[in-house]
């Protein structure tokens, strides 16, 4: 058997204790120790996976093989770049950092001394999604919806780089091309940030997204819909049901197929668990991880311009 991995986990508040629990639960894997500035939540999480509470970020430099950073995102590439420095692979939590020239210095820190870097864009761990990618081909329109209840959380930020972000992942992974034009509206509600927008993406092959996110509407709604070549299909992220429309049988008399239309349940998974473990195997076998330092950097870029867009507009309004 393989010597164990010794892990860390940097940031253990609501997202990163997780990050803990599920370290602690594979085969493998050895949780050295949890870090955290808030001595008392590092002190409980610790207690409560029977490892180390260490109080600086920087304190686990010298004792992982692997560590997941989930801090704040303006703490990225501080807190980032000493551990990809000494070659120390890393999950780094969605986005990737704050600006672009944070993230450019992490994704070159990561190549540059043969770090692997998956950053934490979860939804592509979602069962339905990964069903979805599995079986788009040549998508030529989507639409993405990312709709949620107002909840006092990330009100520091605006709906794009809290909500948005994920669908514009997801939407520039399904299309792989060039992205030639983005346009986007929104506007504040409750907060002094966006808390609704739209975006249109337009790609090199003709494909377009539309893609809507908001936190202010009264229900959670959260549905992909992609139109291929003689395919639909659409995944609906609550209840984990996928849809699917293509043509059929051509009738006796008639001149064009019937449309035959489909809905699978698609078996839920904890979408953290699929991520770390994907993230561990690739630590362990080499190759290119799923969401690489590249892909959120770009997610990041697409997210900023749409936030830009829709800042112009709302000043000369």
């Amino acid at each position: 058997m393989s010597e164990a991995l010794r892990v860390g986990v940097i940031g253990v508040g609501y997202l990163g204790r997780f990050h803990a629990r599920i370290y602690n639960d594979m085969e493998g894997v050895d949780l050295v120790g949890v870090a955290d500035t808030d001595r008392e939540t590092a002190d409980r999480v610790a207690k409560e996976y029977d490892t180390r509470a260490l109080y600086d970020p920087m304190a686990l430099l010298d004792e992982v093989d692997v560590v997941s950073v989930v801090v704040p995102t303006s703490l990225h590439r501080q807190v980032a770049v000493p551990y990809l420095e000494k070659g120390i692979h890393m999950l780094l939590e969605k986005p990737v950092a704050s600006t672009l020239e944070d993230a450019r210095v992490i994704v070159e820190t990561a190549r540059k001394h043969g770090a692997t870097l998956q950053i934490g864009h979860l939804e592509r761990f979602n069962a339905g999604i990964m069903a979805l990618a599995d079986h788009v081909n040549e998508p030529r329109f989507i639409e993405a919806h990312r709709l949620g209840p107002f909840v006092e959380r990330a009100t520091d930020v605006d709906v794009v780089t809290d909500l948005m972000i994920h669908d514009i992942d997801i939407v520039l992974s399904l299309v792989g091309k060039k992205l030639t034009s983005i346009s986007a509206t929104g506007t504040p509600v409750l907060t002094d940030h966006v808390d609704i927008a739209n975006a249109r993406l337009e790609f090199s092959n003709g494909a377009v997204a539309n893609v809507t996110a908001s936190r202010v509407s009264s229900k959670k709604f959260r549905r992909i819909r992609v139109f291929g070549r003689n395919s639909y299909r659409a995944i609906n992220f609550v209840d984990q049901q996928l849809e699917v429309a293509y043509p059929g049988d051509i009738p006796d008399g008639q001149n064009y197929p019937e449309i035959v239309y489909e809905s699978h349940s698609i078996i839920p998974s904890q979408p953290l668990d699929a991520e770390l473990e994907h993230f561990i195997d690739v630590v362990r076998e080499g190759g290119e991880p799923l969401v690489t330092g590249e892909d959120g950097m770009e997610a990041l870029r697409v997210a900023m311009q749409v936030t830009e867009i829709i800042k112009e507009a709302m000043n000369k309004s």
